[in-house]
């Protein structure tokens, strides 16, 4: 831990955003060395330009091989593109838009030429495509619109992100994204600087860009998924922190629209972040589920001596708006974990409109407690890989109600159980705090501690482990006969799982579970270790004791 982890930024924690944004057009990528290749992510393409990840040469490659791309699926309509707050979206914005525009792309910006929040772009691409109509949203067929979003998420002032959304509204699988960045490796290593186009003035007067109104969009439809009047009626006091994200216009615009007692908390945009306290290594990190990044809004949220607190609810968001923090007076900031148990258990006993056999979505490194919550209102679980892309069908089809990610990022459908977006929603889940808080009149770490007492309270938490590369893929290739424990922390094993049970899809590592406690283990994409992810329903030392036996398990399935 950071000596000043939680405390607010000094300059000398602040990155040059003039360094930067320099950077991104005079570093020159060498696609001959790992570390400067575009590589496609869960979220997309990310890196720093300082680091030569994220320059100008990736982003016309990139750009041109969606294009290829989308071309080759037949898709044809407006591709929505949208940007967050980071220093280098911007500039990114404006090479996409040069590339698009040469291509005869019709791209829809922001209207007020402003940022876009992640769950804005894909409900704007669902619309576009019929949802919320009576025909229902398709994804086949002439027309069809996409997307693209400029962000790294919550990542550092000094990183840029850039992520393709296709025709379903969310997250690209793995055979586009595959396809995406090797095609755009093959123009980065000779002949980006041959890709058309037309210079940003000139493309942004031309006849291929269109003016959009996200904000408005997105803010009129929140009525649809999000019970507004009980809100307002009740009087819910909220404070919203953008945390100098793209959220921050949308928090103004909703809390007018719907006459709601609601704050801004802070609505600067430095894409410094000056203002930000630091994560747990003493970095600048959006990180709205990080206690550390969250430290100022917890301190307004503390009570005073008479127990008052300015709200009733706090909440956060990340740069892109795709991720919830929640905040309360009684629980602090909630582990997203137990809020994604509480907003479950709550839309699936509050929402009669959703089709009866609509069941949960979570990812297999999600807490157990939901597990145990949806067995007790009679739901079916879909446990998936980690990754947001494995809502995606379920979302459309509305035969998945709520998909969510222990990473603090969800979503759900609307109230008729129709497609909302297939993206993660940072803006409706802090929304429902509130709507949970006006309905039921308890806070919703007040209905966590009710899930403790009915379902057990667990101990959970993520470690690293050493491997080397050959380890990682070794891990990543497991079969469930590689493992030859059968016990785990004094309880047998139950389970040895890597491929997911919701869908059938690789693990890329190995779940292992008893009655009362599991562990997952995946290789680290950007490190030399493997990420353990545990839980156990019979405390912190027991925790602790899966934790170290997990090492050894996996150090036997390697052969190690």
């Amino acid at each position: 831990m950071h000596p000043r982890a939680g405390q607010p930024a000094q300059p000398d924690d602040l990155v040059n955003i003039d360094e930067v944004i320099s950077a991104y057009y005079d570093l020159v990528p060498d696609p001959a060395v790992p570390t400067q290749k575009v590589v496609f992510g869960t979220s997309g393409h990310r890196g720093s330009s300082l680091d030569t990840a994220f320059n100008e040469a990736h982003i016309v490659a990139i750009t041109a091989a969606i294009v290829e791309y989308r071309r080759s699926q037949g898709t044809d309509g407006t591709l929505y593109l949208g940007r967050d707050t980071h220093g280098l979206s911007e500039p990114a914005w404006r090479t996409a838009i040069e590339v698009l525009s040469a291509a005869g792309v019709t791209t829809a910006v922001d209207a007020r030429g402003s940022y876009t929040p992640t769950p804005a772009v894909s409900h704007s691409i669902l619309r576009a495509n019929g949802a919320g109509t009576e025909a229902g949203v398709r994804t086949t067929g002439p027309g069809l619109a996409d997307g693209i979003v400029i962000t790294p998420s919550h990542n550092p002032p000094r990183d840029g992100g850039f992520k393709y959304n296709p025709p379903h509204g969310g997250p690209a699988g793995s055979d586009a994204t595959g396809w995406i960045a090797s095609r755009a490796n093959e123009l980065l290593a000779g002949g980006w600087r041959d890709v058309p186009r037309i210079p940003i003035g000139d493309a942004l007067d031309g006849p291929h860009v269109v003016k959009h109104d996200y904000l408005e969009t997105y803010v009129a439809d929140l009525e649809n998924v999000v019970d507004m009047d009980a809100i307002r009626e009740a009087g819910v006091r909220i404070g919203a922190d953008p945390l100098g994200g793209a959220s921050v216009d949308y928090w103004g615009a909703i809390g007018e629209r719907y006459g709601l007692e609601l704050t801004v908390v802070n609505p600067e945009v430095d894409p410094a972040w000056h203002f930000m306290t630091l994560d747990w290594d003493g970095k600048i990190r959006m990180d709205c589920s990080s206690p550390n990044a969250m430290a100022s809004l917890r301190d307004k949220m503390t009570p005073d001596a008479e127990g008052r607190t300015p709200y009733d609810v706090a909440t956060g968001n990340d740069a892109d708006s795709d991720r919830h923090g929640i905040v309360t007076p009684d629980g602090g900031l909630m582990n997203p974990n137990h809020f994604l148990a509480v907003a479950i258990e709550y839309l699936f006993t509050h929402r009669p409109g959703w089709p009866e056999g609509c069941a949960v979505g979570k990812t297999l490194v999600s807490s157990s407690l939901i597990d145990r919550v949806v067995g007790s209102i009679g739901r079916r679980l879909v446990e998936v890989p980690v990754g947001f892309k494995y809502f995606v069908p379920g979302l459309i089809d509305g035969s998945v109600g709520f998909g969510g990610e222990e990473s603090a990022g969800a979503s759900f459908l609307r109230k008729d159980g129709t497609v909302w977006t297939t993206d993660k929603d940072g803006l409706i889940l802090a929304l429902l705090a509130s709507e949970i808080i006006a309905v039921t009149g308890k806070t919703p770490s007040q209905l966590h501690e009710e899930q403790v007492a009915r379902f057990g309270a667990s101990a959970y938490a993520r470690i690293d482990a050493p491997a080397t590369k050959e380890e990682k893929a070794r891990l990543a290739a497991l079969s469930p006969d590689d493992v030859t424990a059968t016990a785990l922390a004094g309880e047998p094993i139950v389970d040895r799982l890597v491929r997911a049970p919701g869908n059938d899809a690789p693990i890329g590592g190995l779940k292992v579970t008893t009655e009362d406690a599991w562990f997952a283990a995946r290789p680290s994409g950007t490190e030399d270790v493997y990420k353990i992810y545990a839980e156990s329903f019979k405390g912190a030392e027991h925790l602790a004791l899966v934790q170290e036996e997990a090492k050894e398990v996996v150090s036997a399935a390697l052969g190690g």
